[in-house]
């Protein structure tokens, strides 16, 4: 059994797999109608959530299985049941857990009691469903996975981390570019363990015309997560240098393009004229959820 609670559970080889069965299915999905059939998946959520509730529920039904849609406040995990328990219950239900936390301590704990492969569907730490996702959209859109791909904004949460463990890992470059504040940079442990399993170059930048310079691919994500509310205006503050508008993605290559995981939020993270723009990607990014969502269900489930 295999779960996936981290970008680190995946080594290359693997992620190239799933990469590739993504693509096949994306091509014709009808080949893998029925493929998990009779499987249920039960997906857990504490956060809320758009696009990883709607292309789960939609792969599992597409593959001919049954997702289960759990939110917390409505279980008897509000009244402090622990996660524990809740593991070695419901992976007595289910071929698959799939849940969305606040916290990455929550995840592994759920995972630690499960019979049943846990995927992550985000927390604070991590959010490998997507990076995987993402690593698709740049195939399709550079016919390649070389180059450099520059991360604008929070790189301490969890898109920083997984997009510079996932890209790097496949051999691409990573530039993190953030403030100089401990807060906004990547966790020095898991900067240390995704420099050993590089194949590409990382490097923290503080100068957001730097770190943009000579990128095939631009990213960035909101400044605010669920969870930050309470500290909107400092970061907003401490983040505007980091805006992506069309003046610094000028900087980047020619023939760039423009990334974000969404939701966006146009005049902060980034400009209405980017996202809305030529170079910007964001709504295939969306769509290749679905895709790499049934990759890796049959891959963690077969």
């Amino acid at each position: 059994m295999k779960h996936l609670l981290s970008d680190f559970d995946f080594n290359k080889e693997e992620v190239l797999e799933i990469l590739n069965l993504a693509r096949e299915i994306k091509k014709k999905p009808e080949k893998f109608f029925g493929a998990l059939k009779n499987k249920t998946l039960v997906m857990l959520f504490k956060k809320t959530s758009t696009r990883t509730r709607l292309s789960f529920e939609a792969a599992m039904t597409q593959l001919g299985g049954h997702a289960i849609y759990w939110e917390s406040r409505t279980s008897q995990i509000i009244k402090g049941e622990l996660l524990s328990d809740i593991g070695k219950v419901v992976s007595r239900y289910c071929q698959a857990i799939m849940a969305r936390m606040y916290r990455q301590l929550e995840l592994e704990e759920l995972a630690d009691s499960s019979n049943v492969p846990v995927v992550n569907g985000l927390t604070d730490v991590f959010h490998p469903c997507q990076s995987l996702g993402d690593l698709l959209t740049v195939k399709e859109n550079l016919g390649k996975l070389k180059g450099t791909v520059a991360f604008l904004g929070d790189c301490g949460f969890n898109m920083g981390h997984s997009t510079l463990i996932t890209f790097s890992k496949i051999g691409m470059d990573v530039n993190l570019v953030c403030p100089k504040k401990k807060k906004y940079q990547p966790n020095p442990e898991i900067l240390k363990r995704a420099e050993k399993e590089a194949e590409g170059k990382i490097k923290i930048i503080h100068n957001p015309v730097e770190g943009i310079k000579n990128a095939d691919v631009v990213m960035t994500d909101t400044w605010v997560s669920m969870g930050q509310e309470k500290e909107s205006k400092p970061r907003i503050k401490d983040l505007r240098p980091y805006r992506v508008n069309s003046e610094l993605m000028r900087k980047a290559n020619k023939g760039a393009i423009f990334m974000h995981c969404l939701p966006a939020y146009r005049g902060f993270e980034m400009t209405k004229e980017v996202i809305d723009g030529p170079q910007s990607v964001v709504f295939d990014q969306a769509e290749n959820r679905l895709h790499i969502q049934k990759a890796i269900l049959l891959k963690l489930i077969k």
